[in-house]
């Protein structure tokens, strides 16, 4: 026991108290009214390439919890389409929101990362199964939306990478809410075999595999090693690359 409790603090307490302090000493809006929510200018205008587009995105959200924690969204734009589609699901008003926001808009002032980024015939070919994936999403109504563990925006999105493989990608560790499951889903292995997590009702569980190399899951933080793409994984702070 004193091992365990010594292992926990060194891998997950540390770290969080370590990303919290340097979130709070940074420079942070006041509230969402005053946070920047504009394009970042990350992704091309929609009309400057007409081919099918797909992306994930994510940036860190607002307050103290955006030292441990990022916000994620879906990105589609059909082929010969000049606008794009954005998906997110977020705890106020109607859980999923369509184009609530500019598709590479700021999260409560910070500029988000491209997880994914897919065009051509692949993207075209996945983009109805994208949708059938955000249809399909079971927590959609209001008040279906828990900040810890899950369901959150995290949630949805993991939900949308598992219904769709093919894309190829898992969120990053700091994504809290990804790996959130109900209780009757403990075991989820991809239809490849090469991907294997446990959830235990997404307070803790265990991630193996390509996309998820080692990953020890203790209340919706992560402590890991990145096999696939040599890295370790900290609480707060994401994927360390070596």
């Amino acid at each position: 026991m004193k091992r365990f409790i010594l292992f926990v603090f060194l891998c997950f307490v540390t770290p969080s108290l370590a990303s919290l302090g340097v979130q709070a000493a940074g420079s942070q809006p006041g509230s969402w009214r005053n946070a920047d929510w504009s394009s970042s200018g990350l992704l091309p205008g929609a009309s400057d390439d007409m081919t099918a587009a797909i992306y994930v995105m994510a940036a860190r959200t607002g307050g103290l919890k955006g030292a441990l924690a990022v916000h994620s969204w879906v990105v589609t734009k059909d082929a010969g389409s000049d606008r794009y589609t954005r998906y997110d699901k977020v705890g106020w008003g109607s859980p999923i929101r369509v184009n609530a926001y500019a598709a590479d808009g700021r999260w409560y002032s910070n500029k988000p990362d491209i997880l994914l980024a897919l065009h051509g015939d692949e993207a075209a070919r996945l983009i109805p199964r994208i949708e059938a994936a955000v249809t399909d999403y079971p927590h959609t109504g209001r008040g279906d939306y828990n900040i810890w563990p899950g369901p959150n925006s995290n949630s949805f999105v993991a939900h949308v990478l598992r219904k769709v493989p093919e894309l190829g990608i898992a969120l990053p560790p700091e994504a809290v809410g990804r790996d959130y499951r109900p209780w009757d889903e403990v075991v989820t292995l991809t239809p490849d075999w090469r991907n294997l997590e446990i959830s235990l009702g997404g307070y803790a569980g265990l991630g193996l595999g390509v996309l998820h190399g080692v990953e020890i899951r203790l209340g919706g933080l992560v402590f890991g090693l990145d096999i696939a793409r040599p890295g370790i994984k900290l609480p707060g702070f994401g994927r360390i690359g070596v």
